[in-house]
């Protein structure tokens, strides 16, 4: 997914991002329901991917179809979806998977709070999606029955939740959408990708610092204790000793970085006189 389709989906889950505390597992099986209604329905693809048709209209024509059918929450995040401009029919489906799978992988997040950290609940998660996985590239005959036309989805969730009968909750529920909904590609690779969300997600919780020295166990308290105030969540601090920085410290957090070295100030500056 490039171009519009992309800004559409980074504006999605943006938006997305302050819902995701109060997630439930029953609002990302709405998604995927509403998802399931997408894909069986070229027309509807077309509706809501045509350039002509005004934002309000492709939202209002969601709210039509699912108010009543799902909850007000799935249909105002699937209204929203519909609002945004997308480059194919394929890209509109595409991005209510991952923002389905983005839920789930939330409630797994989330089931760590008690703990302070959300990576134990993320690692979970990506286990059982790499087990799942493992078992099937193990057995010929598993492999055949998840991709046999004629099997129904009831079946093919069934065989899938005897392959890892102690996997989570979440795990399930995306493991079952994987093997009963794969639009088009193999089980076991839509199982990764949702696993590569989960590590991605799992990226907000791991602070990478960088600094020219070593720093003592008081000044390491104090950093932890600024970076979790700052980011409202216990993160877990990997240290990187990195003496080109020359001075001052840069620290990453998932996507974003903060970065405080002389080195960051010396380039700023050369940048300002060269302009």
């Amino acid at each position: 997914m490039a171009g519009v389709s992309s800004e559409s989906l980074t504006k999605a889950l943006t938006e997305l991002e302050p819902k995701l505390p109060f997630a439930s597992l029953q609002l990302a099986k709405e998604l995927f329901g509403i998802l399931g209604a997408v894909d069986s329905s070229a027309g509807l693809r077309r509706a809501l991917t045509d350039p002509s048709r005004s934002g309000e209209e492709k939202s209002a024509l969601i709210k039509q179809l699912f108010s009543g059918k799902a909850s007000a929450e799935a249909v105002d995040i699937a209204a929203g979806l519909a609002s945004s401009r997308w480059a194919s029919a394929r890209d509109i489906g595409d991005a209510l998977e991952t923002l389905a799978a983005t839920v789930v992988i939330a409630v797994a997040e989330n089931k760590s709070a008690v703990s302070a950290s959300g990576i134990t609940g993320l690692e979970e998660l990506e286990n059982d999606l790499f087990s799942f996985n493992q078992a099937v590239a193990a057995n010929h005959d598993v492999q055949r029955a998840l991709s046999e036309p004629q099997a129904s989805a009831a079946a093919k969730i069934a065989l899938a939740e005897r392959l890892v009968p102690s996997a989570s909750e979440e795990a399930k529920v995306l493991i079952g959408q994987a093997v009963a909904h794969p639009r088009g590609i193999k089980a076991t690779k839509l199982v990764s990708r949702f696993a590569e969300l989960a590590a991605k997600r799992q990226q907000r919780w791991i602070a990478t610092v960088s600094v020219t020295r070593p720093l003592t166990g008081t000044q390491e308290n104090r950093l932890q204790q600024g970076l979790n105030s700052l980011y409202g969540r216990e993160l877990k601090i990997n240290f990187n000793v990195d003496p080109t920085l020359i001075g001052g410290i840069r620290v990453q957090v998932g996507d974003e970085v903060l970065d405080a070295s002389l080195l960051t100030r010396l380039n700023d500056l050369q940048r300002q006189l060269a302009g």
